[in-house]
């Protein structure tokens, strides 16, 4: 089985009073500084390592392709694309996590073509839970449905709504829209989502 240098995404929105800061380095749309991975060799099933609707294992370094009917498959791909993930699309609003995939040598192709391009997978459990999905509590997007905590010195992090995770929601995003003055007035955070509709309109829990 090929092995796919990758590493989970955690990137968290940041908030402050009624402000709109960047994405930090736990929750977002475009991570920011994320751990190296160690190179590996993978040998895909098919064209692409690791292609749309291919399944993975679960690592606590690396993660394995598997097929999909295996009982170690654990998460399959909803969309895959080349390059880094601050560079290239968004991955889909409910993706759990996101697979980074190094740049591979010609030895280590996974396809006879010469190489096996930087790449990342946006990978959705196969099974609950799923943090990905609304008020989940994790996953690489912020979208509407989402709780977020008080971490300190302004921030916020995610947190599942229904109270499971290991931080209380304070905040709920209920409506994403293109400008703040498209907010609730009962408003009492701006969260940046990024996508089509950049705003979300958070209120007190």
């Amino acid at each position: 089985m090929g092995v796919v240098c990758a590493l989970l995404v955690l990137v968290a929105a940041l908030l402050t009073g009624c402000q709109v800061l960047k994405s930090g380095a736990d929750k977002g749309d475009r991570p920011g500084a994320t751990p190296k991975a160690t190179t590996t060799q993978p040998s895909g099933y098919g064209a692409v390592f690791l292609a749309v609707d291919e399944c993975s294992s679960f690592g606590s370094t690396s993660f394995t392709e598997v097929p999909c009917t295996s009982e170690r498959a654990a998460a399959r791909v909803v969309a895959r694309y080349d390059g880094k993930v601050g560079d290239g699309p968004l991955c889909p609003a409910t993706t759990d996590f996101v697979l980074h995939i190094s740049r591979q040598s010609p030895s280590s192709d996974e396809d006879g073509d010469g190489s096996v391009p930087q790449g990342y997978a946006c990978m959705r459990n196969l099974e609950p839970p799923h943090p990905g999905d609304p008020g989940g509590g994790g996953g690489p997007r912020t979208i509407v449905g989402d709780c977020v905590y008080g971490s300190g010195s302004g921030q916020v992090r995610e947190t599942a709504c229904d109270g499971s995770g290991k931080e209380k929601p304070q905040y709920e995003v209920v409506k994403a829209v293109a400008k703040r003055a498209q907010c609730p007035a009962t408003t009492a955070l701006y969260v940046q989502l990024n996508g089509a509709q950049p705003v979300g309109c958070a209120r007190r829990v």
